[in-house]
């Protein structure tokens, strides 16, 4: 049996991937499956306008992801009869004065020199696409395979395809410990102190991953939770204020096809604290009415607070562990939701062929522990 901790996007996903295959799975969610980190998001598909230096091999898995949606969502609406309201109208990221012209500027010719289809357009034309853009827009870029999905539908979606293909579901239950003996996975201890048998389970517990007893301090993955305040405002659903998703310099807008607007995020190492502040608020109103003024009379519906799961260095940690039968997927900072097709698949077939994909081999939790060999060898000789 395959036992997965972590009922999100990603646990649901790998869930549904290896039920299809036959294989007797369980999922475990400390609380509602899908109502955690995936629930709080806003669902950007968005690997282009969010690439960043560094992060080269990341853009790589992001892409591979990314071509993978538009199919996998067909299939998961075809496996629940859930829509998951995913759209290609793309995404505009725009500068509101000079300087900001100067680091979007910058930023796209990086972007592009990595290869990426994206198009520089004036103010005046961002605006001619979306006409209630503020009229101090100077420049933008569009990207129009940045795409955007309903996380919350697409939760609920996964949970029902995992079940329809045969995957056990056990949701508010903790799990008090991971079972191993002599090197091995042999299960999970549940809080009713029920004994689960697994010969593999994977960690797909987002920002509390770390936290999982019985896990050996050294395959403690090192995932933080990232705070981030979000909101929602209704716009008219028959007049919406945009179409695609913007971006601004500290800001993302993100239109739904039932007329809410999603405003985020905050981003604060502020552990699990929940609460919303005035500041966070103030903020965020604050950033998206300077890029977008119209909001100004917009009814708040919603607002929230999530948790992003970030490692050490913003990648996820994919792939089998020095543990046999433990394998982690976690660690997807904000790119949970984007991540979630390759995850599933790359994740499935580590199970089922007992073979690491190419695509998820730098993103191994033992990436972590070369660094910090490497960190130890550095202060010895500085020592000396």
């Amino acid at each position: 049996m395959i036992a997965i901790i972590g009922g999100g996007v990603c646990g649901l996903g790998i869930g549904w991937r290896l039920a299809q295959a036959g294989r007797p799975v369980t999922v475990i969610e400390r609380a509602q499956a899908g109502m955690g980190t995936s629930w709080a998001a806003a669902g950007m598909l968005a690997p282009q306008v969010e690439a960043e230096p560094s992060e080269e091999p990341l853009l790589a898995l992001t892409l591979e992801s990314r071509d993978l949606w538009s199919d996998f969502a067909a299939e998961v609406e075809a496996a629940s009869d859930i829509e998951v309201d995913y759209r290609r109208e793309g995404t505009l990221v725009v500068a509101l004065d000079r300087d900001d012209v100067e680091r979007l500027r910058h930023r796209y010719d990086y972007q592009t020199s990595l290869g990426l289809d994206l198009e520089w357009i004036t103010g005046a034309e961002a605006r001619r696409r979306e006409p209630h853009l503020a009229r101090g827009v100077g420049a933008a870029v569009f990207s129009a395979l940045d795409h955007q999905v309903d996380n919350r539908l697409l939760s609920a979606a996964l949970r029902e395809a995992y079940l329809r293909a045969g995957g056990v579901l056990l949701e508010n239950t903790a799990v008090r410990e991971l079972l191993h003996e002599a090197g091995r996975v042999t299960g999970l201890r549940l809080e009713d102190d029920e004994a689960l048998e697994a010969e593999v389970v994977i960690v797909a517990a987002g920002p509390w991953s770390r936290d999982i007893p019985g896990l050996p301090e050294a395959l403690r993955p090192p995932v933080r939770p990232l705070k981030g305040q979000m909101l929602a405002l209704q716009m008219p659903r028959a007049a919406p204020l945009l179409d695609h998703v913007v971006w601004g310099p500290d800001i993302y807008l993100v239109p739904r096809s039932d007329g809410r607007l999603l405003v985020g995020a905050t981003v604060e190492e502020m552990g699990f604290d929940p609460n919303l502040t005035a500041g966070g608020m103030m903020d965020l109103l604050r950033e998206a009415w300077e890029v977008l003024p119209g909001i100004y009379d917009l009814p708040l519906v919603e607002s929230w607070v999530g948790f992003r799961p970030a490692s050490r260095d913003d990648a996820p940690i994919l792939g089998p562990t020095a543990m046999a039968g433990l394998i982690m997927a976690t660690g997807h900072h904000r790119n949970g939701i984007l991540l979630a097709p390759i995850t599933a698949r790359t994740i499935a077939d580590c199970v089922l062929s007992g073979e690491t994909p190419a695509s998820i081999r730098p993103f191994a939790l033992d990436r972590f522990m070369v660094s910090e060999a490497t960190e130890e060898a550095k202060g010895r000789v500085g020592a000396a």
